[in-house]
This record gives structure tokens, sequence and C-alpha cells, in this order.
């Protein structure tokens, strides 16, 4: 049954923090987040229901195994319905702009194909676990600092290349049960708000059929928003927002919003609510925490001291970090873990090696005189140092960013003072996000990325070391070699209005286009063995471009590595990347086993987005494909030959005079259609008189409908689209 308009009043605002209202027949839903596990405040808010303590999303990202995503979002769901929840609110799939923000560990790249294939995958998997899916937090929502009220400045290109496609991939390729809408405006709109966003761009032209609900708190004006296209502001009960809106439906537009609206949080409601769950393996959940947190470990640099030999018989495990690990980041995805691993007696159990702790230096990473001076005795009398290094407690938050990417002072002098001993030294950088590694720690004999690796992060570690497992990550953001090489530098963060002066050069993007020196490139990570990419082939198939290419381990033990697919535009121009990551996938094989890779190309990665022309087009002429293991790693190239296409866009009477005049298809017809008119030339005149156009340019074309000095109308512009 269809909600009438007093039910459908009650729907659109949540009962409380947590829940939906109950209206009806229309049961209410309760929320939880757990973008890494289960975050579920109890009935008393007195804590968190207990759950398994996923790695975060950063270090998940970092497998690049959309297959190891889904079974990730299932766990989680399962231990959601299980506590009595409906709707998960995760994935987070915004862009790491800036590896200062606050919250990159929430998210899962810099880079929008890696956002949405492992971000749809991770629906998925929440989603056969008979969960609602919450995708967030849509759109441009890169940056902590003034984030109710800052407005992210782009050009339409960056927001249609960068910031909307992993989003647009999840809706088409998931289908969520719920979109989120942020906080922050958009080129001043509040995106709660933003009838472009939410109606123009997810419903029409993506086609999602969800229900499109706020973060909490982010309504600026109830009526506004209802009509843009938002369904559910949370939390509730926002008696003032019912209010408003009741008053506001005696107007028909305001009405029919809100019917609509009821109808879509009732059709969720109903598919969602209470939905049966299944059993609850902790100890299975447990083994995939565990097993997520090997596949993101990032073995950066390696030389030969990994995985540490049989021979070795002593290790000291060094730093405050080794011994109370940054597990996962701050604020509203927060988990309560059922269960914690300790680093050193994993290591303990699976080496015969002695195992020595010490804290080196102060927990906040600050310098300790007597703590160095004793770490450095202990390593100097051991075979192997491995020193876990990483920010301050809280730089990992919700609610704030990053200052520094710098590893803290008293870490890295104590860096300097371990490898000064002589004995090999494996740092390991303990953080959700980027962090410097040029200078201090050079000498050093490996360098790996934990990441926040969850609950069983020191099994894992322990495993990756002792090498009865291979570090499977690979970087999902650059590393550069100083803050100020970011494509944001000196610019982020920035309260009030957010310029995206970099437009579609974030990441790598950037520093390829402008052939900077990088610490570590996007891509990059080395396992235990080595890999050889061979015979690229494209063809042309239909729309698509099929690819085949061979992976030859080269080593001495089984392993996996991840292939990377880049495509190159024609002669791009200064603004342009120089290539862009167009597919990806995992291949495990054994040594001197070779397997021949076959994907296929989307239409999509040969085109860009026009800002004059408000459309997708592709510029024609030979795009370099190449595959390799990271964004400057390329081994194999091929060209690929693509017609221009220019598609016809939907112009309307709500666009501009000089959208439709500047259209190089829809242009010549309106002018050769007003040629036409019976009207001696007056509106030919009008349409190509150019201070005409400098005036008015900017002004949607129906307004010019009905003026009796030329002969503009709804028919002229069917003539010119015909």
């Amino acid at each position: 049954m269809t909600p009438d308009l007093d039910q459908s009043l009650a729907l659109v605002t949540g009962a409380d923090l947590m829940h939906t209202r109950a209206v009806g027949d229309v049961p209410a839903l309760t929320t939880a987040d757990g973008p890494n596990g289960l975050a579920m405040n109890l009935p008393d808010f007195s804590g968190k229901v207990p759950g398994t303590c996923f790695p975060s999303p950063s270090a998940l990202a970092s497998t690049w195994d959309a297959g190891l995503l889904e079974r990730v979002g299932e766990a989680v769901a399962s231990e959601a319905r299980a506590a009595g929840a409906d709707v998960l609110l995760a994935p987070s799939v915004n862009i790491r702009r800036s590896p200062l923000g606050g919250r990159s560990f929430e998210y899962y790249s810099e880079d929008p194909t890696v956002s949405g294939v492992l971000g749809a995958a991770f629906v998925r998997g929440v989603q056969a676990a008979g969960v609602a899916a919450c995708v967030k937090h849509f759109a441009v929502n890169s940056q902590e600092t003034d984030r109710m009220r800052v407005s992210a400045e782009l050009s339409a290109s960056a927001l249609r290349e960068i910031y909307l496609p992993a989003f647009e991939r999840i809706v088409r390729e998931a289908s969520p049960a719920f979109v989120m809408a942020s906080y922050n405006k958009v080129d001043g709109t509040y995106v709660s708000q933003h009838h472009e966003l939410l109606t123009g761009i997810l419903r029409d032209e993506w086609g999602f059929d969800g229900a499109v609900m706020s973060d909490w708190g982010a309504v600026d004006d109830p009526v506004a928003a209802v009509v843009a296209g938002l369904d559910l502001e949370m939390p509730g009960p926002a008696l003032g927002s019912q209010a408003a809106l009741r008053e506001a439906c005696t107007e028909e537009t305001v009405r029919a919003a809100v019917l609509r609206a009821g109808a879509r949080v009732a059709r969720a409601a109903r598919n969602w609510s209470d939905r049966p769950g299944r059993a609850v393996d902790v100890r299975a959940h447990h083994d995939l925490a565990v097993d997520a947190s090997v596949a993101s470990i990032t073995l950066l640099r390696n030389d030969g001291v990994l995985p540490l030999a049989g021979t070795v018989s002593s290790v000291a495990l060094v730093g405050s970090l080794a011994a109370e690990p940054h597990r996962q980041g701050g604020g509203s995805a927060g988990v309560n873990p059922l269960r914690t691993d300790d680093l050193a007696t994993e290591l303990r159990a699976r080496t015969r090696a002695e195992v020595r702790c010490v804290a080196g230096c102060a927990a906040d990473g600050g310098s300790d005189a007597a703590l160095a001076d004793e770490a450095v005795e202990i390593v100097a009398r051991s075979d192997v140092a491995v020193v876990v290094v990483g920010p301050p407690p809280g730089a990992d938050s919700e609610g704030r960013d990053r200052s520094t990417l710098e590893v803290p002072t008293g870490q890295r002098e104590l860096v300097g003072r371990l490898c000064a001993t002589g004995t090999p030294t494996v740092v390991v950088l303990n953080s959700g996000g980027t962090l410097l590694t040029a200078g201090w720690s050079d000498d050093a004999a490996a360098v790996l990325a934990w990441w926040l690796p969850g609950a069983g992060g020191g099994e894992a570690l322990a495993r990756v070391l002792v090498g009865h497992d291979e570090p499977g990550g690979r970087l999902t953001e650059t590393i550069p070699v100083r803050l100020a090489d970011t494509p944001t530098a000196g610019s982020f963060p920035q309260p009030g209005r957010a310029l995206h002066a970099e437009g579609v050069l974030v990441g790598y993007r950037s520093y390829d286009r402008l052939g900077r020196e990088v610490a570590f490139p996007f891509g990059h990570g080395i396992g235990y063995t080595t890999f050889a990419f061979g015979s690229l082939s494209a063809t042309v198939d239909g729309e698509e471009v099929a690819l085949a290419f061979d992976v030859t381990n080269t080593g001495a033990r089984d392993g996996s590595t991840v292939w990377q697919v880049y495509v190159a535009e024609p002669e791009p121009s200064a603004s342009r990347p120089l290539r862009s990551l167009a597919a990806f996938g995992r291949v495990a094989l054994a040594p001197g086993e070779t397997s021949t890779v076959r994907t296929a190309l989307r239409p999509r990665v040969f085109e860009r987005w026009d800002d004059t022309l408000s459309c997708w087009v592709t510029d024609g002429g030979a795009y370099r494909v190449s595959v390799g293991a990271s964004s400057r790693d390329l081994a194999e190239h091929a060209d690929v030959t693509r017609e221009r296409r220019v598609p016809h866009p939907v112009l309307g009477p709500s666009s501009t005079l000089r959208e439709w005049l500047t259209h190089p298809v829809l242009g010549p017809r309106l002018l050769e259609a007003a040629r036409g008119a019976d009207d001696d030339g007056a509106t030919y005149g009008f349409l190509s008189n150019p201070v005409i156009v400098l005036m008015i340019g900017d002004l949607p074309i129906r307004r010019l409908f009905g003026d009796p000095s030329q002969g503009l109308s709804q028919d002229l512009l069917d003539r010119a689209s015909s």
C-alpha cells in the first residue's frame, strides 16, 4: 500500500539516532555503521556491540581483491543482521584527494576504478547476507575540515571523471539499497538539496531506484532537500523538519516530492526489514580478518632480509606500536573487537628465534633517550630488528584532517640509530594512510606497510615476516617524496571553499603528468617471488576492446601479483593525465607457470568529460594500452584506434543559450532551423549576434521563449534536435 501524505511526512524523517519510523504497515529499519566491522551502539549507548574488527578500508583496498572484499562485506553484514541491524552504513568510497585527509583510512583509493570495483564487491557481499548497503558519502566528500559547511568547488570534468565514477559503478553493478548524501556543498549547494546530483545524475542518468538518506545532521533546508531528491533525513525525530514540510505541502511540487520520498522509504523498509539472518561463525570471521590483513600488507622495499631466514636466532621487536598497534581509525566506524591478537606472541609461535620486545621511544612517537639507548643495545645483540612506527594516537580519525605526513621525530631518529648498529632492520608502517618514507628509512633492510590491520594484524604480520605467506598488498595511493609534491600542496585543507584547482590530476595522474619523483608509485608492491608480463594483444570487439596478455612467475616460490591495465589518451593536453587505470585483477602462479589473462575494456575508459559540451566524448586516434605492475612499471604496450565520437547530449529548454550554440552538432542545426523560420530572419539574426551571446549566453534558453523580437520556441529546439 502506497503511503498517504501524513504517512509520508512521518517516513521521510528518522525516529531516533539509529532507526527509521514504523508507520502503518511500514516497518522500521535499524541502522549500523560498518566499513570494517559492525559498529553498532548498545541500546543504552554505554558502548558498542562486539564484532569482528577487519582491517580498515584503506588496508582492504590494498589487496586489490574484489572477491575478498565481497567476503568481508558478507561477514560484516551477517554480524550486523545477528545484532538486529537492517542497514549497514557502508562502504565509504570517496576519493583520497590528499594524503592529509583525516578519513583516508575509511576510503579505498586515490583512483575511482579501484574504489568502484571494490566498493561494488563489498555491496554485493553485504546485500547477499540480507542487509541493505548504504554507499557513502555522495559526493566529493574528501575533506574533514569544516566538513559540515565546506563547498567543494570543481570542474565538471573532475566531478565526472574522478569523484563520481565509483558511485556510478556501484549503482549500476551492485544496486545498493541506499545512497547517503554527504555533509558538504558542491559548487555552493548542499548535497542534500542538490537536484542535479540526487536526481539528475543519480536517478535519471544512472537509474538508481533505492532511497537517498542524509548523513547524520546534514540537512540544511528540509523542503529544498526533499524536492531535490532526498528521501530520508537522519537522525530523528527532526520535528522541525516535519513541521516545515507539512506547511510547504500546500505547494504541489513539495507535496509530490514528499509522497515520492515516502514511497521510496516504504519500499526500502518492506524489502529489507528483519530479513532472515545467517549463523555467525566468529572463528571463521577472525580467520578472514587475518587473511585480509595478510593480503593487504604491502612490501615496499626488500634488500633480501624478508622472509626471515630459518637461521635467525634472535629478533628485536621495537616500538610501542608493536605491542599496542593502531588497529582501526577513530570516529563512527570504530568497532568494539570481539578479540585481538599480539604480534610478539604470534611471532614466537612461528619461529624458533628469541623475540625480545622494547619500546625505543615514547608512546606518542616522541624521543626518550633512555628507551632509545635500551633499544639500540638490544638490537645490536639481535640478528634482525623489526621496528613498528606510525603517527600518534588519533591521527587517523573522522572529524579532522592530518597536519603532517611525517613519522614522529622520535621514531625517525630511533630508526636511524637502529640501522647504524649494522643489524638488518625492518621498518613497519602502522597507519591508515600515507606516511613519508624518504630519507629516514633509506638504510632500512626492508620497509612494509601494515596499515590499520584490525583484530588479526599480529598473526598476519608474523606470517608474512617468517614467510608462511607472502605480502599481498599493492598501493592504492602514491607515496610522495615530500608533502610539497602532492597535487593539493598548500591548498588542503581549505575551510569554506575547497578549490579543486588540480582538476582531474589527482594522485598518480598528477605525479605522472608532471614527471615528479615519488617514493613509491601507485600500484607498487612486491612479494617473495618475481613476475614478468608479455604478449599483450588488443582487439576491438564492438564497443569493447578485448585484451590478452601473459603473466609468468619467474621466481622460485608460489606467489600472486596484481596486473594493472592503463590507458593513455592520444596527445593529452597539459591538464590531462598521461594515463589512467582501466582494469586490474590478481593472478596466482607456481614457479615457472604462465597464465594468459583475458579482460575487456569498457568504452568509458576511452572517453573524457567535455566541460563545454557537457557530455562524454571520445577524441579519436591511437590510444596506448599498457599492462604492468604499477603506474610506472609498465612492461607491455599496444595501440588501439578509436574513432572520434561526440554523443548527442541531452540538451533541453533548461540548457543555456551558449550550450546550444557552441555544441558542434546541435549548434549548427539550431542556426539552420532559425534560418528557415518564417520571421524575415529575426531569429537567425538574434542567435548569430555575438553581442547577444556575450550578454545573455548563460541564460536558460526557455526564458527566451515568447520574446516578440525573435521566434525561439520549443518547436524550434525540437526541429534542431530531430
